[in-house]
């Protein structure tokens, strides 16, 4: 790829978007600290807040006292400059949040679950952007979050088990119905990016999370980035053959994968439907398994032994990441999961250090809310960013 030379127009929009940046992370501030920050001179910071102000980016939203003279003006992006949405979609309904550019988080809204998935996006988008009091025109991006596998390469979806209406082609129809940059990730990716920008992962490069709920899934971060793998099927470890379970295996007259909590693999052990089984074994009969893990790790000594079998099979699922990839963190998430605490998370790590030569460190989702919905605003405001902050006028 050629690179571009430093022209004054390529270089004054490297400095307007180092401020934008500084001012998103840092802000407010006053012209002197965006200069000391940036290592912009006073003349320079100045042009650059002037072209910034007249583009609608940043005002003027206060003052700061200092010594002698004037007090010098606070400047702060405008929030209201461009907005985004984010879904976190299942079998159950769709959550939509909308976030202003500068993360902050305008509305959170639910809808029940619908049998065409354009329609469905739609209507959640259009019904949070009303909740918000956002203009559809005002968004800039678009990010949903679902389970199954995303293709990398065309960024459509390749499968979903428990959502039949989503499928190849499902990621076109959406931005031309919405007609605005559409994006679909894998529901966990998203959770591990949550964890990366504002949860346990802050200062970590190489970490994969576990992620615990209706079926058992991965993400895996290699240098403070995402490993989708070539087909999107990275972190798959419901698939992933165990003792004590059958083999997964593809119907090879559909040429599709069934739900492994419904085949074999890991998922047979440690999906949904396996934990409350696993749960009603040990006393522990609530209405899902997220409550019967819930219980157990509120019982006390009790719930000792029912977490420690659920523990022992999450385990394996951890071990296979920590063999062949060796990372420094290991994160347990999803509503099962986090429905453990630190008493399963606890119990995870003492069974991984039975059974790896290595054991990496074994810690709890930090993510305060949704953390798919997160991710999904937190990759959707990445994109907005780079279009509205770095698009000179």
């Amino acid at each position: 790829m050629a690179s571009r030379p430093g022209t004054p127009r390529l270089l004054r929009e490297l400095n307007d978007r180092s401020a934008l940046d500084l001012l998103v992370s840092s802000g407010p501030l006053t012209r002197t600290q965006i200069g000391e920050r940036t290592g912009l001179s006073k003349v320079t910071a100045s042009q650059l807040l002037s072209r910034l102000e007249q583009r609608g980016l940043v005002a003027v939203v206060g003052e700061q006292a200092g010594g002698r003279g004037p007090n010098a003006a606070l400047y702060a992006v405008v929030p209201s400059s461009a907005y985004v949405a984010g879904l976190d979609v299942g079998p159950h309904g769709v959550t939509a949040g909308i976030a202003d550019i500068t993360g902050h988080t305008a509305a959170e809204i639910t809808v029940e679950p619908g049998d065409d998935a354009v329609s469905l996006v739609h209507n959640a988008v259009v019904k949070a952007c009303r909740t918000a009091k956002v203009p559809l025109a005002k968004l800039h991006a678009l990010v949903i979050g679902t389970p199954g596998v995303v293709d990398p390469r065309t960024g459509d979806v390749q499968f979903i088990y428990d959502l039949p209406h989503w499928h190849a082609g499902v990621l076109e129809a959406l931005r031309r119905d919405l007609r605005l940059p559409v994006v679909i990730e894998n529901d966990v990716n998203l959770g591990a990016l949550a964890e990366k920008e504002c949860g346990a992962a802050r200062d970590v490069d190489d970490f994969a999370l576990l992620w615990a709920d209706r079926g058992l899934g991965l993400a895996v971060v290699l240098g403070g980035r995402l490993h989708r793998g070539f087909s999107g099927g990275a972190g798959e470890i419901g698939y992933l053959p165990v003792p004590g379970a059958a083999l997964p295996e593809k119907d090879t007259e559909s040429v599709t994968w069934g739900m492994p909590a419904l085949g074999g693999g890991l998922g047979a052990l440690a999906g949904a439907d396996a934990v409350r089984d696993l749960a009603r074994e040990h006393g522990f009969d609530e209405p899902t398994a997220t409550e019967c893990v819930r219980a157990a790790a509120s019982a006390g000594a009790s719930g000792g032994p029912f977490l420690d079998a659920l523990a022992t099979r999450l385990a394996y699922g951890v071990a296979s990441v920590t063999i062949v990839l060796d990372p420094e963190l290991i994160l347990i998430s999803g509503e099962l999961g986090r429905a453990g605490g630190e008493r399963l998370v606890g119990r995870i790590q003492d069974a991984v250090g039975r059974i790896c030569p290595t054991s990496p460190r074994v810690a709890l989702s930090q993510v305060v809310g949704n953390p798919v919905l997160k991710g999904a605003l937190l990759a959707a405001l990445d994109r907005a960013r780079d279009d509205v902050f770095s698009s000179g006028s």
